[in-house]
């Protein structure tokens, strides 16, 4: 009985182990499958919500892209074809013309004293509209004080000159000076003629001792100067309702010093003094009677509410520019570089542009180093200084840029390079803040150029 009873108490319970594997078997791998497919359903999840996102982005271009086609086709409306302020949504349909997604763009027209105008176009599916993204795009006109120099004409570059931005001429371009940036020529080859120092020779469009010669590039199409016409009309009705005009002087014609406090001392110029002096094309000598020697009481104008000047006569200007100007004057006149001209900051705050139906031109007793601060134009005539014999300068500055129809110099030589009269030391410098923001009444281009690309913030 008693080995019956033991046996009964050592009989092993292997069934119930068994039992236990299974059930933590079960429930070990119910955890790892739905662990698994809870990281498979999330990651599913956030690679949906980046797809949409990415396709959001895509919506958000195709506004972008919609609305530069708009610009190209209509240049001047900022309301995308209707009389009403912004924002404009528009459907964005997939492939087979479903309807999957919008964008919404808001149009911020330039300014008065820009070209750029701003584009925001927002994007997102219908599906998802949390994963909206929005782009910025700014969109202007190039100015033609792009350059800092263009002209129709030949040009002679000598190896004490220096210019900084672009250089085009529609003429040849004898370089032997120093560039930084691109220098061409529309002519393949052109006949350098003695002003240039050659004696009507055959030569390539682009040639010269300077360089560096990887900047050179000839020929390209040309400049259009019959666009570059600036309607002097329109700037002295500008000058006339919110700006300064002056009529005729009945002397010689008005100078104006511009003031730091931002004001305009404005004096008649009752005589002038005259020197003997030579011009390309002519023969001989003539006397040029540029130089003012006496002037009228002086009267101090505000700044320009509009920033347009309009002179019916010849202008004598000089000074420290504050705020924008734009100063043109009547045909048969010129603008005389009197004296200094400079910026109260290069900031891009303060312009000075000089528009001449005529010449823009330096005097005899200009200063020995001189500074212009400007954009000038001349439109049918020439930016120069007459050659004076034995009147030599030491260097002229220019900020800016010079757009010049006829032939252009500060200095002349003896027939090699060494300056005989003028300015021996030239450094034209372009003023990058005119690209897009030229002074009031400047030519500017007839296509948009993207200026800059940027995605802002999330908004949904």
């Amino acid at each position: 009985m008693k080995r019956i009873l033991l046996k009964l108490f050592l009989k092993p319970w292997r069934g119930s182990v068994l039992l236990y594997a299974v059930v933590f078997g079960v429930l070990g791998f119910s955890i790892v499958v739905i662990a698994v497919s809870g990281y498979a359903i999330f990651e599913n999840r956030a690679s949906i919500y980046k797809h949409n996102r990415e396709q959001a982005f895509q919506i958000a271009e195709a506004g972008i892209n919609y609305y530069r086609w708009h610009l190209a086709h209509d240049k001047f409306d900022f309301q995308d074809g209707t009389a009403t302020s912004g924002p404009y949504i528009h459907e964005y349909t997939d492939k087979d013309r479903n309807v999957i997604g919008h964008f919404s763009l808001n149009i911020t027209p330039p300014s008065t004293t820009n070209t750029i105008v701003v584009v925001e176009s927002t994007g997102w599916l219908d599906s998802q509209p949390n994963s909206a993204r929005k782009i910025r795009v700014r969109l202007g006109f190039p100015s033609l004080t792009d350059y800092s120099f263009l002209t129709a004409n030949d040009v002679w570059i000598g190896n004490t000159e220096f210019t900084h931005g672009k250089f085009h001429a529609n003429g040849g371009i004898r370089y032997d000076g120093i560039a930084d940036a691109a220098v061409t020529s529309a002519q393949e080859t052109y006949i350098c003629k003695e002003h240039q120092g050659c004696g009507w020779t055959l030569k390539p469009g682009i040639w010269g001792s300077g360089g560096p010669t990887e900047y050179w590039d000839f020929p390209v199409p040309a400049k259009d100067f019959t666009i570059i016409t600036v309607k002097l009309e329109e700037i002295e009705a500008l000058a006339d309702e919110n700006g300064l005009l002056l009529s005729a002087s009945g002397s010689q014609g008005w100078r104006l010093k511009f003031n730091a406090d931002g004001t305009i001392s404005v004096n008649e110029v009752l005589t002038t003094k005259c020197y003997k002096g030579a011009d390309i094309g002519e023969i001989g000598y003539s006397f040029y009677c540029i130089d003012p020697k006496t002037y009228g009481p002086t009267t101090t104008y505000p700044a320009p509410a509009n920033g347009y000047i309009f002179v019916n006569d010849n202008i004598w200007v000089e000074g420290v520019v504050n705020g924008r100007v734009t100063i043109g004057t009547s045909v048969d006149h010129d603008i005389i570089l009197n004296n200094d001209i400079t910026y109260l900051a290069k900031d891009g705050n303060h312009v000075l542009g000089l528009i001449s139906e005529r010449d823009i031109l330096v005097p005899h007793d200009s200063p020995d180093d001189l500074e212009i601060d400007a954009a000038l134009l001349a439109q049918h005539g020439a930016c120069k200084r007459y050659y004076y014999p034995s009147d030599k300068k030491d260097s002229i500055y220019i900020y800016g840029s010079v757009i010049t129809y006829g032939v252009w110099t500060w200095s002349w030589t003896s027939g090699g390079s060494v300056v005989v009269s003028g300015y021996v030391h030239t450094n034209s410098t372009y003023d990058a803040n005119l690209t897009y923001s030229p002074p009031g009444g400047f030519p500017v281009g007839s296509s948009y150029n993207l200026v800059d690309w940027e995605e802002v913030e999330e908004v949904r």
